[in-house]
């Protein structure tokens, strides 16, 4: 990811429409795991300067594994943040109840190395959440700018999650307005897998706040109705997957 870009991931959290709805979908997904068996220790990977901390808190102990030392900046979190990459050198230790993947994965260009950690952070029953880009063929400069590896489709998602010793739960699109948007972005901005031109002064701006809004209130209304109908298709897809109790 471009370090401008990166450096910007604090507003955009804090104010855009996309974010706001996805951080209010995450929490209901982690309010019913947590129903099930509580969170006590939550691992949260590419978690920047602990942007999904403090909502966290109300589950749980949490920390932080951010590979971009340059993003851990707030004082309130810093401690908690391990500076590092979820590959072979992670040292899991069978930890914790909950962690998170929040459109990390395609990141990652060793996809089931990284979720081999994941599954060796969680003890056994813990669970993962995990969100990605969706749709091969919505890849545009977009994905380029974010230095994305890969979009995934939910076989492929199931499969690699599957390979990598989890037992998945729900694999399921959100996101389904914006489909046609990002197909249009996808033509008038091409772009293939690995390389571009334009990318070097990308951004992604905040709307004007009535736009924001609206769309915030679209977005949310839509995850509403999407934990009861599953939508055919969608731009994230969200992954649940567990760690097998009788697993090694």
């Amino acid at each position: 990811m471009q370090p401008d870009y990166a450096r910007c991931y604090r507003t955009l959290w804090d104010r855009h429409w996309w974010w706001r709805s996805r951080e209010a979908y995450l929490l209901g997904w982690i309010k019913r795991l947590h129903s099930r068996s509580p969170r006590e220790r939550i691992l949260d990977v590419g978690c920047g300067d602990g942007l999904f901390f403090e909502q966290l808190e109300r589950f749980g102990a949490v920390d932080g594994l951010e590979p971009d030392a340059s993003l851990v900046n707030d004082p309130r979190w810093r401690s908690r943040i391990r500076v590092g990459s979820l590959d072979h050198r992670f040292q899991g230790a069978s930890d914790y109840d909950l962690l998170l993947m929040l459109d990390v994965l395609e990141h990652i260009g060793d996809d089931g190395e990284a979720l081999r950690a994941a599954r060796s952070a969680l003890r056994p029953g813990g669970h993962l959440v995990l969100t990605v880009p969706a749709l091969s063929w919505l890849w545009s400069q977009h994905d380029v700018a974010n230095e994305h590896y890969r979009r995934y489709d939910p076989g492929g998602l199931r499969t690699v999650l599957a390979a990598s010793g989890f037992e998945v739960e729900t694999v399921r699109f959100f996101f389904f307005w914006t489909v046609a948007p990002l197909l249009a972005r996808r033509w008038l901005a091409p772009a293939k897998p690995g390389g571009g031109d334009g990318t070097a002064d990308y951004a992604v701006p905040v709307p004007p706040a009535p736009l924001n809004g609206a769309l915030t209130l679209l977005s949310l209304g839509e995850h509403a109705l999407g934990r009861i109908v599953r939508w055919p298709l969608g731009t994230s897809l969200l992954a649940i997957a567990r760690r097998p109790i009788d697993a090694d």
